[in-house]
């Protein structure tokens, strides 16, 4: 199984974005954008303006998580503003299908996410209809929060339904990633690890990167 790093922007210094990013251009696969609305989470970040104005400072692929209520409304904006990766929170949608076929016909690749506290079953009827799922490893927020530990067996339930349902859908993890939590959410199925403070923390965020990458036992191409 490939893994792919993907540092989390939300843990950069906002005021020089786009040179932050050129930090982690050459060692990172994705570049993960927290999007929040300090409504769904008490917390306020960036928009598709943002995120269009970033875009062309980077060859990476762009990965939205859409922590908002009413993500649909905005799914087509972040599409033009050139998100590849868009996820939606399963707490947040009740039309998931059509918000998930929404961003499939948009070109982008559709992900579902889920907090600590949401059953995994809520998954189920949308998991056909996805490329991704969000694994969040602590409460949608804030960054810099401890790694919740039972995120590993709730990772390992998601891949034995994948696997079961026959489907090709990565899981991807989010929420006090390092060099130490990466190996047993890799070993559970996770196969995108997104890392904030553990990447955008550290002076050398290349060697970060690789150092989570070596954890994992795998060397970039």
């Amino acid at each position: 199984m490939t893994i792919r790093i993907a540092p989390s922007l939300l843990s950069a210094d906002f005021a020089k974005l786009a040179e932050e990013i050129a930090t982690v251009e050459a060692a990172a696969d994705v570049l993960h954008l927290d999007v929040m609305d300090g409504h769904f989470v008490p917390n306020l970040t960036i928009g598709p303006a943002i995120v269009k104005a970033l875009r062309p400072h980077s060859k990476l692929t762009f990965d939205c998580h859409l922590m908002i209520s009413e993500p649909q409304r905005y799914i087509e904006s972040f599409l033009e503003a050139g998100a590849e990766m868009i996820s939606i929170h399963v707490e947040t949608e009740p039309h998931l299908q059509r918000a998930l076929q929404l961003i499939r016909s948009g070109g982008a690749k559709a992900g579902v996410a889920v907090n600590p506290g949401t059953a995994i079953e809520s998954l189920s009827a949308a998991i056909d209809f996805c490329d991704f799922v969000l694994v969040m490893s602590v409460n949608p927020g804030f960054g810099g929060q401890k790694f919740i530990e039972p995120s590993v067996a709730r990772i390992r339930h998601i891949s034995q339904m994948i696997r079961e349902r026959g489907l090709s859908v990565d899981i991807e993890v989010d929420g006090g990633i390092d060099a130490k939590t990466a190996p047993a959410v890799a070993a559970a199925g996770a196969s995108i690890l997104v890392a904030g403070s553990a990447v955008f923390g550290q002076k050398d965020r290349a060697a970060a990167i690789e150092a989570i990458r070596t954890a994992v036992g795998v060397v970039q191409a």
